[in-house]
């Protein structure tokens, strides 16, 4: 694994806006125009609760390398100063986590299991 130097709220960050990005995009792609309908399916399934959801769903698919657990580990563990608004402290800090290993695999090119997450990502979203 390489030498991370950013923490893990910082790859959330990261993360975070790749995921809305890609959610917003395929709602697009999926013919939704009105801008209230985009929002609630976006939403849907960028809130921490469906995030928890497709973290613990991946984890019992066994779908994590190992270097993608211990950045899950890291963002499950890190310091939150915010609190969420519509979840329990576990449910934000599986979110959390799961925020955090998308940053990774973005901001360390790693493009084919960005891919692949991508793609599982969509497949549990439309179960939401």
């Amino acid at each position: 694994m390489e030498i991370v130097n950013y923490n893990a709220t910082t790859l959330a960050f990261i993360g975070d806006a790749w995921m809305s990005l890609k959610v917003r995009m395929h709602m697009l792609e999926k013919g939704y125009q009105n801008p209230n309908t985009l929002q609630k399916k976006s939403s849907a399934w960028v809130c921490a609760k469906a995030q928890a959801k497709m973290l613990l769903t991946l984890k019992e698919e066994h779908f994590f390398l190992e270097d993608e657990e211990l950045i899950l580990a890291r963002g499950r563990n890190a310091t939150i100063k915010t609190k969420a608004k519509n979840a329990d402290i576990m449910t934000y800090r599986y979110s959390t986590a799961f925020e955090a290993l998308i940053g990774y695999l973005y901001l360390f090119h790693k493009e084919d299991r960005l891919e692949k997450l991508w793609n599982k990502i969509q497949e549990i979203g439309e179960t939401l």
